[in-house]
């Protein structure tokens, strides 16, 4: 069987989730093949010959086999669930009783003061105070236009897909704070937030937490910089939610 440069590149890695990482596999696995039927050098192959034997067909029948299979894609815009029901996760949209239910957010019981731990995130930037305000989920461009007609209500705490930078940019700066499930310190959403000025979570991990909820964000935590991206290593920002 053909090796590709992949199988030796020493700074490659696995993919996060299990259908992005069959479906690479499975890719590379026909690359192999076609290969190895060529009887061509690589460079010859991959100049030319790849075009040919490797069809739109082919990748459609690998799209095929995982969806057979019971793989489910995430949808990363809001139209990808709406026109591909079977290819895509249900993402929530029509739920008015949806809430992230991220397995990997921490959770505990109410603390002393009453705060319930429910979830974790990567902060922006380090602020003076903690923010307390109103979840409420911006998932929608329905909800974008709601809030561009009647205004964003006050202390709104905005939780956001991960393309929720750019559904969310027209009304981005009446948020009190951000939470994203999804990117990173140095994504376009956080590099806005920072901009603005508005505490953010990137890569929110959250649970139990449902629209109209008290919460409150830990923007006065450690910001998660580029070192601790290189290193691997986690900075949690806390979420939790306040009774009331």
């Amino acid at each position: 069987m053909a090796r590709l440069y992949e199988d030796t590149d020493k700074y490659g890695y696995q993919a996060d989730f299990p259908i992005v990482e069959a479906y690479n596999s499975a890719l590379k696995d026909l690359v192999r093949k076609r290969f190895d039927e060529s009887g061509l050098p690589w460079n010859t192959f991959v100049a030319g010959q790849a075009y040919d034997s490797i069809t739109g067909e082919d990748i459609a029948k690998i799209e095929e086999r995982l969806l057979a299979y019971g793989y489910r894609f995430a949808p990363s815009a809001i139209s990808s669930a709406a026109e591909r029901p079977d290819a895509y996760k249900d993402s929530g949209l029509d739920d008015d009783n949806f809430s992230f239910e991220h397995a990997e957010a921490p959770t505990a019981t109410a603390d002393a003061e009453g705060r319930e731990l429910r979830g974790a995130g990567d902060n922006v930037v380090t602020r003076s105070t903690n923010v307390i305000g109103i979840a409420r989920y911006v998932r929608t461009s329905d909800k974008v236009l709601q809030y561009l007609t009647a205004g964003v209500p006050a202390e709104t705490i905005a939780i956001v897909d991960d393309s929720g930078g750019t559904l969310t940019a027209p009304i981005l700066e009446k948020f009190t704070a951000v939470l994203c499930a999804g990117g990173t310190t140095r994504s376009h959403l956080a590099i806005l937030t920072r901009e603005y000025g508005i505490p953010c979570l990137m890569n929110a991990r959250l649970s139990g937490i449902n629209d109209g909820d008290k919460i409150e964000v830990e923007s006065a935590a450690k910001a998660k910089g580029a070192d601790d991206y290189a290193a691997g290593t986690d900075v949690p920002a806390f979420v939790w939610r306040l009774k009331t």
